[in-house]
């Protein structure tokens, strides 16, 4: 347990004392980089008397909808691919293709397409959250034991009874993996959205704070988009050992 826990705090903290140090001794200017303490301090405040809490549940509510949404397409159309070769065929090209396709090109087409509301957020979360489920959905189905399969159906299982006794369980680590990955990166598919369509939440906090070159606020901003991906793949992470016992 302590191997685990005592290297990140131990670089964590050497690093926010090189970064103190840097900031006190003027080798570098606090407007660019404030010092850690600052930073605390005003995210503190922020958290406790400000708006902070306000813009993070957009923000959150925005993700949330678009990994439901990216879970529910990728999940189907995973095992589709895995279990029909024709189906591989005909979809794997294009859905290489749309991942060169960067998502802030298409926020403006989904806010032209559907308006202003939480719909064009939640699906362009979606677009981030769906590739890395749909390939380790198809990752994780190809890899099971053909043996074990093969033994499952002698014994007169059905298409069902294999997919939810058989299949869904045995390719549910890596099925976890890839939603672990694709939550995380909601939360950056929401920013996105709200630096290029506005919105309510801690994308547009960050455009005002570039604006007024408020540096303290955007690293208090920083800090919680950084809190809120950890939570996410916290939880997914805690799921993944609950499921693995």
């Amino acid at each position: 347990m302590y191997r685990g826990v005592l290297p990140p705090l131990v670089f964590g903290l050497a690093l926010l004392i090189v970064w103190d140090l840097a900031v006190r001794t003027g080798a570098v200017d606090t407007f660019y980089l404030p010092a850690p303490f600052d930073i605390a301090r005003h995210f503190v405040d922020e958290l406790l008397h400000g708006d902070l809490l306000r813009y993070t549940k957009q923000t959150v509510w925005e993700a949330l909808a678009g990994s439901g949404m990216g879970l529910g397409v990728a999940l189907p159309l995973g095992y589709l691919i895995a279990r029909s070769d024709l189906a591989a065929s005909a979809l794997q090209p294009y859905l290489a293709a749309s991942q060169a396709v960067p998502a802030v090109a298409l926020a403006p087409l989904f806010a032209l397409w559907f308006g202003y509301g939480l719909l064009p957020f939640a699906m362009l979360c979606a677009l981030l959250v769906f590739f890395p489920i749909l390939v380790n959905t198809v990752l994780g189905l190809r890899s099971l034991d053909p043996d074990v399969m093969g033994a499952a159906r002698v014994d007169g299982v059905g298409w069902w009874g294999m997919l939810w006794y058989i299949e869904l369980p045995l390719a549910l680590p890596s099925i976890l993996t890839g939603v672990r990955n694709g939550f995380t990166l909601s939360i950056t598919g929401a920013v996105v959205g709200e630096f290029v369509m506005g919105g309510e939440g801690l994308g547009q906090l960050l455009s005002v704070q570039r604006q007024e070159a408020d540096t303290i606020g955007l690293f208090s901003t920083l800090v919680m988009l950084a809190l809120l991906a950890a939570c996410f793949y916290g939880v997914i992470r805690l799921v993944e050992r609950l499921v693995q016992r």
